[in-house]
């Protein structure tokens, strides 16, 4: 829970940037706790030892309040809770949501405790980012024998009692996830709005399973234009195709950067204060951008820089750079080993994807589809609580 401790200050905390956030908006990502109750064995805060490293906050609700006051003022602000799982920390929870409740709250979780959370508390999420592999078999693989069926069974739970909406995150590591998994999610389970996946960062690309997440993808994109009475809730597939027909879409919210917003709007606080841009990084003590206790803020060291091959890539004008921590990785730091077996392979799936849409005429099926749906592809409030891309 967040203590009234005493105030700690930062010995010598860094001068702030005057105004380190890009635009008007700002996800503040909170990770109420580095403890889990999963062992997910693709879990990207295993790197550098982060994962159950952080298990109590070290910085207080008045301390979080005088920071936000200090750096986003008049800014509109999204908070996200995180972790390891959020909701082992309910008490941290709800302290925030009582202290500033003219914020947004989305909630990223693994699902299993869902069931616990107060009424009212699922009333003010406006989204839930719950993470799911896909079918019972390759999720249990991955999380533990039973999870599947214990955390479809707590969506339905408290579907009807959530304010917003319910994203199923998938995690497309295994190669052998099948269209039938991913369509189950998306379009079968009712207490799922939203199917968002993202290509796993690790090395899960050798062999033929790039060919084979083509395959399920050529499907997918099937289906999606095959109907134009109702939206395939696929985020990644809406987030692309909205960039190809409304570029400035895939740009305003983003200064042109990056999509996944870490270059511009999303601080991540860790439990001890500490403030990084992207919440795979934090291990990565030189990204530090600020911290709660001593008060300061600067701009993102995630940045695009010219070693990165993006502006001359086919992608580049709705992919918007992807994943900068894949980038950073394998351009700056120059990681020729996650490049190639990584990065690489993820920017052809997305190319791929860029391709297979457009086969579709997406103009032609755009103009096809009545207002209501339109409105939900072009202006989906979902887009700014997950990445739009894979």
């Amino acid at each position: 829970m967040i203590t009234q401790s005493p105030e700690i200050a930062s010995p010598a905390a860094p001068v702030s940037d005057p105004d380190p956030i890009v635009g008007g908006r700002v996800e503040l990502q909170l990770l109420t706790t580095l403890k889990c109750n999963l062992k997910c064995t693709y879990c990207s805060l295993g790197v550098g030892e982060v994962l159950g490293s952080q298990t109590e906050l070290k910085y207080d609700i008045d301390q979080l309040a005088r920071f936000v006051d200090t750096h986003l003022k008049g800014k509109e602000v999204y908070v996200t809770f995180y972790g390891g799982e959020p909701t082992l920390n309910r008490a941290m929870m709800e302290a925030v949501m009582r202290r500033f409740p003219e914020f947004r709250f989305q909630l990223q979780t693994n699902g299993t405790l869902l069931d616990d959370l107060p009424d009212w508390v699922l009333a003010k999420l406006s989204n839930i980012l719950v993470s799911i592999d896909g079918g019972e078999a390759i999720t249990d693989g991955y999380r533990g024998r039973g999870i599947w069926r214990q955390v479809i069974a707590n969506l339905d739970k408290v579907h009807g009692k959530v304010g917003g909406t319910i994203t199923a995150r998938v995690t497309w590591g295994n190669p052998d996830t099948t269209f039938e998994e991913l369509d189950e999610l998306a379009s079968a389970l009712e207490a799922i709005d939203y199917l968002y996946w993202q290509f796993v960062a690790d090395e899960m690309y050798f062999g033929d399973s790039v060919d084979k997440r083509k395959a399920v993808l050529v499907k997918l994109i099937d289906k999606f234009f095959a109907s134009t009475d109702t939206l395939y809730p696929l985020i990644p597939l809406m987030g692309m195709v909205r960039n190809k027909l409304l570029p400035n879409r895939g740009t305003e919210l983003y200064a042109g950067l990056t999509q996944c917003r870490v270059s511009t709007h999303l601080i991540n606080v860790m439990p001890n204060g500490q403030i990084y841009p992207c919440p795979d990084m934090m291990y990565a003590h030189h990204m530090q951008m600020g911290e709660i206790q001593g008060n300061w803020l600067k701009k993102s060291p995630l940045q695009p820089t010219p070693e990165m091959p993006c502006e001359g890539c086919e992608a580049f004008s709705w992919c918007r750079r992807n994943c900068m921590k894949n980038l950073w990785l394998g351009y700056v730091k120059k990681d020729e080993r996650y490049r190639q077996n990584v990065v690489e392979p993820i920017c052809e799936l997305i190319r791929f994807m860029g391709r297979e849409i457009d086969r579709h005429d997406p103009h032609a099926w755009f103009a096809k589809l009545s207002v209501p749906v339109r409105k939900r592809l072009t202006d989906n409030e979902v887009y700014e609580y997950v990445e739009i891309m894979p």
